[in-house]
């Protein structure tokens, strides 16, 4: 059973303007399907953006239980890493992606600006709300207990991109070639190496691994981590789960999803590299590539 903590708060990059700087909530769980899209928001001078997604299974399990969507006409995306063994985290993460969207929808439905009080409380009550419904979904049914998921979310309006999640599923945004990571894990190791009970290098073999303090499905009132960013032409957003991060440094990261090759090919690239490094989890994989507006 996950194990609440309290939530971790780390320095922005002094590149990132202000109102990209951390605010507190947290993250979720996705699917798995592939897409490549562009859109155009019709307000605020909006940036446009192109994306793509990849999910596989890696090269030690059989299943995967990972799950992504894209809304683009909601400028929406998500990826969630299911838990509960095979049948109950790819039930949880679809759980997580086809619910989600029309939670989004009620509370962000009307909100313009993403840098706005109520557009953060909005997107945390939302996720919060997936957590209680996978919760209640699950609570008592044969063959369902301890099931949960990750979620990491994204919503882009106009120029500015809310982040949202639950878990140690990652958002990341690339910048002039410098990349930042938009979420802590909500994880017990993460925890013990913000108290300095353990180190960097200990972390990265530690035995509790995996041990998520926040998940979709927790018990109690879920907190997700919540932070607002401004956009710029050229930024890309990377959403992806622990199968990446726990197999492929940030600095390589950083090189394989760079420009000029597009979300399509640097997501190929990514998977490949973390199975290339032993694929021991499931991999998902999502890029928005930002664009200038038209004129």
């Amino acid at each position: 059973m996950p194990q609440i903590a309290p939530e971790v708060k780390t320095r922005a990059p002094s590149w990132l303007t202000p109102s990209a700087r951390p605010h507190i909530l947290d993250a979720v769980f996705f699917r798995n399907l592939t897409g490549l899209a562009m859109c155009r928001e019709p307000q605020m001078s909006a940036l446009r953006f192109v994306h793509a997604g990849l999910s596989d299974p890696g090269r030690v399990r059989k299943e995967n239980q990972d799950g992504w969507t894209a809304r683009v006409r909601d400028g929406l995306f998500i990826v969630s890493d299911g838990m509960g063994g095979a049948f109950r985290g790819g039930l949880a993460s679809r759980i997580v992606v086809e619910t989600l969207p029309a939670l989004v929808a009620e509370r962000l439905g009307n909100v313009r600006d993403l840098s706005g009080t109520a557009a953060r409380e909005g997107l945390g009550t939302a996720i919060s709300e997936l957590s209680a419904h996978l919760r209640r979904e699950t609570d008592g049914e044969p063959g369902l207990s301890g099931m949960g998921a990750t979620v990491v979310a994204a919503v882009i309006r106009g120029r500015r991109a809310l982040v949202g999640h639950l878990g140690d599923s990652r958002a990341y945004l690339l910048r002039e070639g410098r990349l930042a990571r938009l979420t802590e894990d909500h994880s017990l190791v993460r925890l013990l190496l913000s108290q300095g009970e353990i180190t960097p290098e200990e972390a990265a073999r530690h035995p509790a691994r995996g041990r998520l303090t926040r998940c979709v499905g927790m018990p109690g009132a879920a907190m997700p981590g919540i932070r607002c960013l401004d956009l710029r032409p050229d930024d890309r957003l990377l959403l992806c789960t622990d199968g990446l991060t726990s197999m492929v440094p940030d600095d390589r990261i950083s090189a394989l999803m760079a420009p000029p090759l597009s979300p399509a090919g640097a997501c190929g690239r990514l998977v490949s590299a973390a199975n290339r490094a032993g694929g021991k989890d499931n991999i998902t994989v999502l890029i928005i590539s930002i664009l200038p507006a038209s004129a």
